[in-house]
């Protein structure tokens, strides 16, 4: 059966295509629009197919007296400042998009041009959020962290009635996410109930758990990417490096060699063995 795809910025997402690789740079870049460049241009030498953003204003998206406000009002970017990060990434060959968490952040991101939205495991639930990015019939990626399979429905069914393709991404929000806890079964899961393409939002240390997940049948991943994996932040450490996602992305396109088409043949490695075979009795 041919699952459906979907189109970001001319890339098509979908089985039999290549693994969407998206880099997240989330609040790495610690607000200095420097960093957040040289971030985008790292996750393009290193192969990926995207950058991801986070656009909020603190204020909206947490207390004052949240213990996480200080950290998020740090690495606030303003409009312009994304504007020039995602042309940064344009220039490089790369898509880019964000993470919107307010109704505002939404607009700002429509007149930027983002190609896509990325929903956050955090907002599955937020119906408000999800009509106000609905009703730009964009793409959208979607984490289902924490969401039951009825919470995840619903979310769908808002993005759908607007005729918004989706991009599902099977994710554990922990930070870091234990590797016995990262139940990547749930991708084929996800795969026998929804008709979008399916991937995975990685927050385990390390890279082995990517190319397991496109063994298991994700068609695009997202992981945290900084500059430096012992910098101070609470996404640091979890996160890849650019050595980090270059090999990441190296094992993904060995994974995808090694799938093979599913085809029973006999290929030409095999062929100086058929000699060998005993004759049909």
């Amino acid at each position: 059966m041919n699952r459906r795809s979907v189109t970001v910025d001319r890339t098509v997402v979908g089985d039999g295509q290549r693994t969407y690789v998206v880099a997240e740079l989330g609040i790495n870049h610690g607000g200095d629009l420097r960093t957040a460049c040289t971030l985008a241009s790292e996750a393009a030498r290193a192969g990926a197919s995207a950058i991801k953003l986070q656009t909020y204003r603190t204020e909206a998206r947490v207390a004052k007296d949240s213990p996480i406000y200080g950290v998020l009002k740090a690495a606030e970017l303003s409009a312009s400042q994304q504007g020039e990060v995602i042309a940064e990434a344009r220039h490089l060959g790369i898509a880019a998009f964000s993470t919107p968490f307010d109704d505002t952040s939404v607009e700002e991101l429509a007149k930027l041009g983002v190609p896509a939205f990325k929903i956050a495991s955090f907002d599955v639930v937020n119906h408000r959020l999800l009509r106000t990015v609905a009703a730009h019939r964009l793409p959208v990626i979607m984490s289902r962290g924490m969401a039951s399979q009825e919470e995840l429905d619903a979310a769908l069914e808002i993005l759908e009635a607007q005729g918004c393709p989706c991009v599902i991404l099977h994710c554990v929000s922990a930070y870091p996410t234990p590797p016995e806890q990262a139940n990547l079964r749930v991708i084929e899961a996800l795969r026998a109930r929804y008709q979008w393409p399916i991937g995975y939002s990685d927050h385990t240390i390390g890279v082995q758990a990517a190319p397991a997940a496109v063994a298991m049948g994700a068609v695009a991943l997202e992981k945290h990417f900084t500059l430096d994996k012992s910098a101070p932040g609470p996404d640091h450490a979890l996160s890849a490096d650019p050595a980090d996602l270059r090999e990441l992305v190296a094992r993904v396109r060995q994974v995808e060699k090694m799938l093979g088409s599913g085809r029973f043949q006999t290929f030409e490695a095999e062929r100086s063995t058929l000699q060998y075979r005993r004759a049909t009795r």
